[in-house]
């Protein structure tokens, strides 16, 4: 009977090592939330703050089309209507696949909330990347007041990641912000301080400033104008120790109505490797809810 006194004590242990897990799991959870909070505390204080100094139309018109390029103007008449109700806030519910390997593929679930505010441009990305059954990395993407950050944490706790501050890293968030805005689509209008310049018949380029920094986007439309892609000459992906400048895009696709508007439900964003385009993020969104400007 001395293999049944082993299997056990294997079995408690096993035991005991979950419930440590678990527990251990639960505190970081806490413990996230708390910090994630605090965060968008940051991000409303910047947005009221730019409210106060920044007074900006509430509506959409048509008029504000007069003089941009062609793919454009059909981009606006195809996703917005006259008279649209500018977007203050978004929350969206995503969820899909990350790679965690920068130069292989290893291909991780992941589920997140994101909340999106257009003036002064600004996110927070809460998501969660499951490893393990009950093993994940929380991670926490964010652009504030001009400054980003980048934060990951196995269960929350033990950190495995952390970029933030000015520099590239919040050139790189506000990147994301500028990309995604197809969720946004009212950020994306003249009125709201971007600046469009005309590629061909199906690509112009986006300028949009904030603070100190200012980006220049190629944006591409589809046979019906919605936007398919954003493109970067450059962004900073780290691979190992180093940080590279490399080409980056994000592509849109699945648009459907919401609240008036035309919006994408699928996204993907990858590095434009010499060799090869390297998707990392795959997802789709779940749910989404706006708050207009009043």
């Amino acid at each position: 009977m001395t293999w049944l006194t082993g299997l056990t004590g294997l079995l408690l242990l096993a035991l005991a090592l979950t419930l440590g897990v678990m527990g251990m799991a639960a505190f970081g959870a806490r413990r996230w939330a708390a910090d994630t909070d605090a965060l968008h505390r940051k991000l409303d204080a910047a947005r009221l703050d730019d409210k106060a100094q920044a007074p900006s139309p509430t509506r959409y018109s048509v008029r504000e089309l007069e003089g941009l390029p062609a793919p454009v103007q059909r981009y606006f008449r195809a996703v917005l209507q006259d008279g649209q109700a500018l977007i203050a806030a978004a929350t969206l519910t995503l969820e899909g696949r990350f790679n965690m390997s920068a130069t292989g593929h290893q291909w991780k679930p992941f589920e997140s909330r994101q909340h999106v505010v257009t003036l002064r441009p600004g996110f927070i990305w809460d998501a969660r990347v499951t490893l393990f059954p009950g093993l994940v990395v929380r991670v926490i993407d964010s652009y504030i007041a001009g400054q980003g950050l980048l934060r990951a944490a196995l269960l929350g706790l033990f950190t495995v990641a952390d970029q933030r501050g000015g520099g590239e890293i919040a050139r790189g968030e506000f990147m994301r912000f500028f990309a995604e805005a197809a969720w946004v689509p009212t950020a994306l209008l003249p009125s709201q301080g971007v600046r469009w310049e005309a590629v061909d018949a199906h690509s112009a380029h986006a300028t949009m400033t904030d603070g100190e920094l200012t980006l220049t986007l190629l944006f591409s439309f589809n046979k019906d104008g919605l936007i398919e892609s954003a493109r970067a000459k450059a962004r900073g992906a780290t691979v190992g120790k180093e940080t590279l400048m490399l080409p980056w895009e994000g592509r849109w696709s699945d648009y459907r109505p919401h609240d008036g508007m035309r919006v994408p439900m699928k996204g993907e964003a990858a590095w434009l490797h010499p060799q090869e385009r390297r998707p990392y993020f795959v997802g789709s969104v779940t749910s989404l809810s706006y708050q207009f400007m009043p």
